[in-house]
């Protein structure tokens, strides 16, 4: 990039005196640049044409000049960046912020936030991670489920309003009398992002793709085909009822890509960009429902320091600040919200802890304040006493001293949070006589750790969706932590009485029969909730149709921008 180039040299020539006025030969200047004595008279006289510099040559070979500067490399990337911002060339902008991430994020905070640039309406958002590639299926972040939301459609879809699937690439379905065949009726102007028509047999073609990886196989467990109906409809065929069925294509990872195009979908944004440094999704025109106000909204990635122990996944920014962080003076929070989802613990059955000895273990955690005590930010989390609202903690009668085992293997994954509440957890057991091991687990979920075998106790984090009840039955459906924390009789029984209460056409049976579920693990001491987020999301003035969702996001095809003031 010449923009880039011309800027580094120009910061090579400041750098000696730190911008003072230099007494230096040409021949000095051309080595600091790296080039020939020709070439750097041509850079000083481009540079002065510019207005960034004065250069006074004397006559005479060897004789020294005088070299002024007139503003500050720092001023210069500012300009540029905003130059290039207001093309809309975004890449080049982060090409020319080339600094360490420490750095980078003040020097971004001009241009994040909301902006129209090129006549474009664009939404800047800072991140503290790359963002991992969108494939189907279940994925593990919570940036990058919301954003698989962003960008591809389902047959059904959950709206923030109601907890019931509303349609989505299907204009409507209809199940029959005994619940074995459901028909999904599609609509007839689909469009993927690349402008091609949607065929219903390439809808088809990825649903079954879907099913070929073992936690979706898990999740669609009574699905016995998936079939053409007609050229604009797609059936599928049941072992057994499943009344969640609208529910299982409604969430995230039932969301449907291009079959020979994991990026492509035809959701409200496409893919513009999908780097480590920047992703950038634009509106797409061809959308089949509303269309987003934003044309485009952009993450920017700037990482700042971080643990090397844990990764650079662990900031888990629950707090999302969009524009200039540094200046919250600015930032009005304009939703905040207590996290549905939790952080959790699992005791392992017929382990090494007895019943009584994982209720008196849960005992501990809940009645000895070690959660509220967390050397943790107070206003990211608060302890939780119920699974879910109403789902609530059993109340077992204080056990007398129990003898806890000399050892125990604890297995933990993100967040940072669980960390922090693993290292107390092991002063407190240590007290007690009982040595934790730790054993952390460098990702955001279950997926190839093979240290639950060994694991006693394990800690994780399991994110909530739109509709809470049906997410928590996915949890138990999919996640690879029961198989590993219950027995396989247990497994077994747990499955079989999933299958009887996903049976039931009425949605408050099939709610109440989950909270009995719920209940039975928590009373046995099998599961527990520890705590919650708070969700806040912060955002400059201007900013507008920005509401807290499910996963602590926004939905992007509700944010606007008022337009420029006309001069």
């Amino acid at each position: 990039m010449r923009l880039l180039n011309r800027l580094n040299q120009f910061q090579r020539l400041w750098q000696p005196s730190a911008g003072e006025t230099q007494q230096v030969t040409v021949a000095e200047l051309a080595a600091r640049c790296f080039c020939s004595e020709r070439h750097v008279r041509t850079l000083l006289n481009q540079l002065q044409e510019a207005g960034w510099l004065n250069w006074h040559a004397q006559s005479g070979r060897g004789k020294r000049g005088t070299l002024a500067f007139l503003v500050t490399p720092e001023s210069v990337r500012s300009g540029m960046m905003e130059q290039v911002l207001h093309k809309g060339q975004h890449q080049n902008a982060l090409e020319l912020a080339q600094i360490a991430p420490e750095q980078l994020r003040q020097l971004l905070q001009p241009f994040l936030g909301g902006q129209w640039q090129n006549d474009t309406p664009t939404l800047r958002i800072p991140y503290y991670r790359p963002l991992e590639p969108l494939q189907p299926g279940f994925l593990a972040g919570r940036a990058e489920q919301h954003l698989a939301g962003q960008i591809f459609a389902g047959l059904t879809r959950f709206a923030s309003s109601n907890t019931a699937p509303q349609p989505d690439i299907a204009h409507h379905w209809h199940v029959c009398e005994d619940g074995l065949s459901w028909d999904f009726f599609i609509r007839s102007t689909l469009h993927w992002h690349n402008g091609e028509p949607v065929e219903t047999a390439q809808l088809q073609q990825r649903l079954i793709m879907l099913l070929t990886l073992p936690a979706m196989r898990r999740l669609f467990i009574s699905v016995k085909s998936i079939e053409l109906a007609h050229s604009h409809c797609i059936r599928f065929v049941l072992h057994t009822p499943d009344y969640w069925l609208a529910h299982r294509l409604a969430s995230y990872c039932s969301r449907l890509a291009h079959p020979e195009d994991t990026q492509l979908g035809c959701g409200p944004f496409r893919i513009s960009s999908f780097k480590e440094t920047l992703v950038r999704i634009e509106s797409f025109d061809s959308y089949h429902l509303s269309h987003p106000l934003l044309k485009a909204v952009e993450y920017w990635i700037t990482p700042q320091l971080f643990d090397t122990e844990l990764g650079t996944s662990c900031r888990h920014p629950v707090q999302i600040a969009i524009g200039q962080q540094n200046e919250l003076v600015h930032l009005r929070p304009v939703g905040n919200s207590i996290s549905l989802g939790f952080c959790y613990l699992a005791i392992k059955q017929h382990g090494n802890l007895t019943p009584e000895q994982a209720r008196y273990l849960l005992q501990i955690i809940q009645q000895q304040q070690l959660i509220a005590s967390l050397p943790v930010d107070e206003s990211l989390i608060t302890p939780s006493r119920e699974m879910i609202p109403g789902w609530k903690l059993p109340e077992w009668p204080m056990s007398r001293a129990v003898v806890l085992p000399a050892r125990l293997t604890l297995v933990y994954h993100l967040p940072v949070e669980l960390h922090v509440m693993a290292q107390q957890l092991k002063k407190h057991l240590a007290d007690l006589g009982c040595e934790l091991r730790l054993v952390f687990h460098n990702a955001k979920n279950w997926t190839q750790c093979t240290a639950l075998a060994e694991a006693d106790l394990i800690m994780g984090d399991r994110l909530i969706g739109e509709a809470p009840v049906y997410t928590l039955e996915q949890w138990l459906r999919s996640d690879e932590l029961w198989p590993a924390v219950l027995s396989e009789r247990q497994y077994a029984h747990l499955q079989a009485t999933l299958d009887g209460v996903q049976i039931h056409p009425d949605e408050h049976t099939r709610n109440s029969g989950m909270q009995e579920v719920f209940h039975a693990l928590m009373r046995d001491a099998i599961v527990s909730p520890l705590f919650n987020y708070r969700y806040q999301i912060s955002a400059p003035p201007g900013v507008n149709g920005i509401e807290l969702n499910a996963w602590g996001w926004f939905d992007f095809t509700q944010a606007w921008l008022p337009p420029p003031t006309m001069a």
